[in-house]
């Protein structure tokens, strides 16, 4: 119940996201005549927010109550971006999407960590796939009635967005505190705020002889010789740990490859090199809505028994065929459109299985009580180089090298194949090291065992 309830707020709130983010940049240098430089600072402000805010959010998430956390950072994305309407100057405008960034980044990891506290092992893939499939559907639909109602001709003409995005995100965080407030099941009593509640990974961070496992949850815990937890930074034990560090470059690489250019760069590549008419834009980002829609929960039901980092192979391997066939769009100038079209489709293919299965799989590896921490982090990570995607593809396009951005792309998405591979044998040779550790106890304790008396076994008869 509490697992619905908080894909259903997850919907809601990106809401807001779809009702201002597409029409900020326009609004700002057009409509408010403060130029594209400082409409370009508004959406690296908005990141620079992002990137500030998901690893502190992530400890808080750690620490107290993740209900709270969310809530709380929502309500303060929801004044920023209300406050918008009143915005008269430039200045004023970067500050209310820096905190807009601050307030919508900030709610992430605290709605990881309760998506991966409110469901069991056997749900928690499917219920990523619903809070990813509703997001994706509550930000076409904020783009779309956004854009029935916005009037980028006007001064106050994004004024309905703003207060879109204000109420989605007040009542995307009632229903997070009335989820909060409904009594759990078992699953939930089991996973207390300070677990961690991964079960994709076979064995945890450090050594397998350096572990523990909560035998409630079958979370991974990692200790020290003496025990204790570790106590260190998310950033150290990421780049600690051989398997986080190469989910970091994983995650970073797979954002790189997609996300970082889905809103400018594969529409500016579009537009300026493959010479397709802007209604294939809109066109190819609904494709990819109504694909991950039509197949998240088919995709989620053919991969439930394989490995997190097998699927995320296939990920990747995606994203490389996806950047091979818009290569063959700019040999193909008659079916150009047709293929952008379609690369959208195959790119959302890949999308049903990346969600689902990479945050799972980063909760699985983190160390008991950092979850919220380490998935912060993480993304942090990946706001900071995606945020460098519009830049890339604007430099590269803009100077006429769209064979070097197509390269690039086909380059990364690469590297994101072989960082998949790399934690697939990690946590191969790790369990290796599981089932050799417990064949060796088992037979140190047969040995153990005194052989037993003839005497004995007389008298027993």
């Amino acid at each position: 119940m509490r697992a619905r309830l908080l894909v259903l707020a997850s919907s809601i709130g990106s809401l807001g996201w779809g009702a201002v983010l597409p029409y900020q940049f326009a609004y700002a240098a057009e409509t408010r005549g403060w130029g594209v430089l400082l409409a370009a600072a508004s959406a690296s402000l908005f990141s620079l927010g992002a990137l500030v805010a998901a690893p502190l959010a992530g400890r808080l998430a750690d620490r107290r109550n993740p209900v709270t956390v969310a809530v709380v950072a929502q309500l303060v994305g929801a004044v920023a971006v209300g406050m918008l309407v009143f915005v008269g100057d430039a200045v004023s405008f970067l500050v209310g999407m820096l905190v807009f960034g601050l307030g919508l980044a900030a709610a992430v990891p605290a709605k990881q960590v309760l998506a991966l506290q409110w469901s069991n092992s056997g749900d928690r893939r499917k219920i990523f796939a619903y809070k990813f499939t509703g997001e994706s559907l509550g930000m076409a639909a904020g783009a779309f009635l956004a854009g029935l109602v916005v009037d980028l001709d006007r001064a106050d003409g994004l004024d309905v967005g703003f207060l879109m995005a204000a109420a989605g995100f007040v009542l995307s965080s009632i229903i997070i505190w009335a989820a909060g407030r409904v009594r759990g099941g078992v699953a939930d009593a089991a996973l207390g705020r300070d677990e961690s509640f991964g079960d994709e990974a076979p064995a945890s961070a450090v050594d397998v002889s350096a572990t523990a496992q909560e035998a409630n949850t079958g979370a991974i815990a990692v200790v020290d010789a003496s025990g204790r937890r570790s106590q260190r930074g998310a950033l150290r034990t990421i780049f600690a740990d051989p398997a986080l560090r190469w989910t970091a470059v994983l995650t970073t690489t797979l954002a790189l490859g997609f996300y970082a250019q889905f809103e400018s760069g594969l529409p500016a590549y579009a537009l300026t090199v493959l010479d397709v008419d802007a209604s294939a834009i809109g066109i190819a980002a609904a494709v990819n809505c109504l694909v991950i829609v039509a197949l998240q929960v088919v995709v989620v039901k053919l991969t439930a028994k394989r490995s997190a980092p097998t699927l995320l192979m296939v990920v990747a391997g995606i994203w490389v065929f996806s950047w091979l066939l818009l290569s063959a769009a700019h040999l193909a100038p008659g079916l150009a459109a047709a293929i952008f079209i379609t690369t959208y489709g195959v790119f959302a293919v890949g999308e049903t299985m990346y969600s689902p299965v990479l945050n799972p799989l980063t909760a699985a590896l983190a160390p008991r009580g950092m979850v919220g921490q380490t998935l912060g982090a993480i993304g942090a990570l990946q706001t900071a180089f995606s945020a460098a995607g519009p830049l890339v593809a604007g430099v590269m396009l803009g100077a006429g090298l769209a064979d070097a951005f197509l390269g690039l792309h086909i380059a990364i998405s690469l590297a994101a194949l072989y960082a998949a591979w790399r934690i697939r044998g990690i946590l191969r040779g790790r369990e290796r090291m599981r089932v050799a550790a417990a064949a060796a106890d088992a037979r140190v304790s047969e040995e153990s065992e005194p052989p037993t008396s003839p005497i004995g076994l007389v008298g027993a008869v």
